[in-house]
Formats: C-alpha cells, sequence, structure tokens
C-alpha cells in the first residue's frame, strides 16, 4: 500500500510501486484529466506537479510520490491556477485541447516560480510541451485582438484587468503567461451590479 498526498488529500493506493504514476493516477484514481501522449517524457501532456514542480507522470514510478505532495489538473487552483485558466479562455488558446492541461500544469509552476517571467524563461519551462494544433502562438501572442470593455474585456471572458485599464490590450506587455502574473493581484474579480443583472452582461 503507497500512500501520497493528491490535491490536498491523503490517499491510499493498492499498486505496485514501480507503476508509473500516470496510469495509477488515470486508472486506479479516475482522474483523467492528466493525458498519455507519448510515454517517453516528449511531449508533456502527462505533467503533474511534484512537491510542486512539473514531472512527466508517465515516466516518474508511483514510489517517487510516496510520502510527497502530487497536484493533477483537477487540483490546480490558487490565483495563478485560476487565473491562468482566465487567460486560456481569453485568448482561445484549446484547438484539439489534448495537451492543455499538461500546458497549464507547466506554465502554472513557472508562474509560482517566477513572478515575472521573460519571454527567455517563459520559453524555457513551456519548451517540453508539444501542441499538435500548433496553438503556440496563442499562447505566447499578445491578445489584441479583443475589443475593449471596462474592467473586464468581455462578458464571456472570465479574466479580470488591473484598474485603469480598458482593454486587455491596455496592460502593456500582455501573453497568456506573462500577463497573468498582473492579473493575479485582482482575482477573483469583483462583479458590479447593476440592478440584479451583473454589469459584465449588460454589454452583450
Amino acid at each position: 500500500m503507497v500512500e501520497l498526498k493528491l490535491n490536498g488529500k491523503v490517499v491510499q493506493v493498492d499498486t505496485e510501486p514501480d507503476a508509473p504514476l500516470l496510469w495509477v493516477l488515470r486508472a486506479d484514481l479516475q482522474l483523467t484529466g492528466t493525458k498519455f501522449g507519448c510515454g517517453k517524457a516528449l511531449c508533456g501532456a502527462c505533467t503533474v506537479h511534484l512537491d510542486g514542480a512539473p514531472v512527466r507522470s508517465c515516466v516518474t514510478p508511483l514510489s517517487v510520490a510516496t510520502g510527497r505532495s502530487v497536484t493533477t489538473i483537477e487540483g490546480l487552483d490558487g490565483p495563478q491556477g485560476l487565473a491562468l485558466r482566465a487567460a486560456w479562455t481569453c485568448v482561445d488558446v484549446v484547438q484539439g485541447g489534448y495537451c492543455q492541461s499538461g500546458q497549464l500544469m507547466s506554465a502554472c509552476a513557472l508562474l509560482r516560480s517566477k513572478a515575472q517571467p521573460t519571454d527567455a524563461e517563459i520559453d524555457e519551462a513551456m519548451a517540453g510541451n508539444i501542441c499538435r494544433c500548433g496553438t503556440y502562438q496563442r499562447i505566447r501572442a499578445p491578445p489584441s485582438t479583443r475589443p475593449p470593455m471596462p474592467w473586464r474585456p468581455q462578458a464571456w471572458c472570465p479574466c479580470p484587468l488591473p484598474p485603469g485599464s480598458n482593454s486587455v490590450a491596455g496592460t502593456i506587455g500582455l501573453k497568456s503567461i506573462a500577463a497573468v502574473a498582473q492579473w493575479i493581484e485582482y482575482w477573483p474579480p469583483k462583479p458590479r451590479v447593476v440592478g440584479s443583472i451583473p454589469a459584465s452582461r449588460t454589454s452583450r
């Protein structure tokens, strides 16, 4: 019996200690958000956090995680995790979506270790995550195509902006990863209300 802390809760798994962590998560614990891609730690689809650091669960034996903290995409929360999901939505990063749990896990680990990453640091941290649909530009490019809207850039977009910014493009140097560091302080947003209708819906 192997014991580990999974998404904040202690769990016990009756599995061989040399079993890949990926298969323990998916088959034994029914957490299928972590994906199998290559089985050789080359694509990043299986990325999880082990004591806060990103690891490829397809080549990580369960024994390595014994007594340690494992976080999967299902347990990704906190300011960085929530703001990253908002940023991903704002720039429509997801196309096929299969690689995105691994992308988010790597991006979140980066932001937790480096609040204001440079372009080079983003490239280095995300280099091991492959996107078959080629959405790299949406992960990196400024979302300047969004029309302006006070405080929240779109009624359907959950990302908050710092006070004084009138649009997504109004935040200098916006990238769906790098800009999250600027948004975290203001997450979660406090929706304004006009009567009984949230102000974000009055612009539709």
